[in-house]
């Protein structure tokens, strides 16, 4: 066998993808693996889907490809009209790209031209939050809080203002309200002491995806950042390119939380991982702005073209006829008991924590102290591929700043059904049993044995 031409972020042998069906794939030696991450949490409507092959096909058979300052065409206007509702009408603009990185870099230009056109050209800083995740282009990686990314570019990239985020799970505070109101008076003061009138403004995910294993910042937080960039000067600018699209059981996760953005990325979902395609939603009062003081300068190729925003339309289509929303509430509540019912059984599982169907499983190595395992030991990857070999799929990253910390991901497509969570659970017990095992071997752990704890 010749060496594969191909590299990425690691050199581990990977099983070869024959095809898929709903919320499974086979591999070409005929092996089945349940999709418990929907690919890298974008594909939402799972695999094989004839109604999005269709509209494909269809608009395949009219024109695939025509650029934005040539023509308009009909699939880009009416979804951007579909995504406009769905937020009820109160971001007004849309600008098409083609991922999640280009979604948030797309957000972060046209916030800074919004500043320089309303005479504010002071404002050159971001602000997000401490781990967090919003894409590998160098603006945003400029915002990411992730440090195995952004080290090796840290002097290329214009770095934000990093500030701690909410950890309901591993703080010592009082109450969680009390954690949130102490985060929120060190944003505050670290914001000030930046000077407010530097900052454009708050990058943030209204929960957490792969940096933090689907951490909940809840209502009091988001409404009190809103209210933070209100006093200060700053605009909010959501990044929902993984929780948008009805991944937590509404259209986009803000929408649980009564707060308003700004800005708001997305991605993922809305191709549902048939065609790359992703969006920048605004106000339309920024966009008056930047367009009167001569035009957005910003753009990509691929930005609104045809075949991208047909398959978008069949997404959103099939979302609403199929009630996925309510699909992804009833599998979620489903999916976490089932979780929090798996970490009874395992004193590694320190957290458990989701909403829809994101849902993170943070491991510890010890279960009072919240200690993680230590970062050589990988523990992530050995779950992950324990999984794997039990024919399950997860999302496995590092908990805390990407040096320390394991959780993984469990995000199976909306279409999910009843049973297959149970069976997603029962192949997922089997893994975790064997990872029991092996950290019953390590007499170095202070995890307790299974035996340990019967007696």
């Amino acid at each position: 066998m010749t060496a594969s031409p191909l590299f990425y972020q690691g050199g581990t042998d990977l099983p070869e993808v024959s095809h898929g069906q709903g919320i499974t794939l086979w591999d070409t030696q005929g092996k089945d693996y349940l999709d418990g991450c929907a690919g890298a949490i974008c594909c939402n409507l799972g695999h094989g889907r004839q109604d999005i092959r269709d509209a494909m096909l269809a608009q395949l058979d009219r024109v695939a490809f025509t650029y934005r300052t040539q023509f308009e065409n009909a699939p880009a206007l009416a979804l951007g009209r579909a995504l406009v509702e769905l937020t009820g009408g109160v971001l007004q603009k849309v600008f098409f790209v083609s991922g999640g990185s280009e979604a948030v870099e797309s957000a972060l230009k046209l916030a800074r031209q919004y500043v320089v056109a309303t005479g504010q050209p002071q404002r050159r800083r971001f602000v997000s939050l401490r781990p967090s995740y919003h894409g590998s282009t160098l603006g945003a990686l400029g915002v990411t809080g992730y440090h195995p990314l952004e080290a090796p570019f840290a002097e290329l990239t214009h770095a934000s203002l990093k500030v701690p985020g909410p950890d309901l799970y591993r703080h010592s505070d009082a109450s969680d309200e009390a954690h949130i109101d102490r985060v929120l008076a060190e944003t505050r003061a670290a914001m000030e002491a930046a000077g407010p009138e530097t900052l454009i403004g708050v990058v943030l995910e209204p929960i957490g995806g792969a940096s933090t294993g689907a951490r909940l910042l809840g209502e009091r937080y988001l409404k009190g950042m809103r209210t933070l960039c209100d006093e200060l000067g700053c605009l909010l600018i959501l990044d929902e390119v993984l929780t948008g699209v009805g991944r937590t059981g509404a259209w986009f996760a803000y929408q649980h939380y009564g707060v308003t953005p700004d800005l708001l990325a997305t991605a993922k979902g809305l191709g549902a991982g048939y065609y790359p395609v992703g969006a920048l939603l605004a106000r339309d009062d920024i966009v008056a702005a930047v367009m009167e003081s001569g035009g957005f300068q910003h753009g990509h190729t691929y930005a609104g073209n045809p075949l991208a925003c047909a398959t978008a339309l069949a997404v959103i289509e099939a979302i609403r006829r199929e009630d996925l929303l309510e699909n992804a509430r009833a599998r979620g509540a489903e999916l976490g008991a089932g979780l929090r019912a798996l970490a009874t059984r395992h004193p590694w599982v320190g957290d458990v924590r989701g909403l829809g169907l994101l849902w993170g499983v943070e491991l510890v190595a010890d279960p009072v102290t919240r200690e993680p395992f230590p970062a050589a030991q990988q523990r992530f990857a050995q779950i992950t591929a324990l999984a794997r070999e039990e024919g399950l799929l997860v999302y496995p990253r590092r908990t805390l700043d990407g040096v320390a910390g394991d959780h993984f991901l469990v995000t199976p497509p909306l279409t999910i059904g009843a049973d297959e969570v149970a069976l997603l659970l029962e192949r997922l017990g089997r893994a975790m049993a064997r990872f029991e095992r092996s950290l019953e071997a390590d007499d170095t752990l202070t995890v307790p044995t299974t035996e340990a704890r019967l007696s």
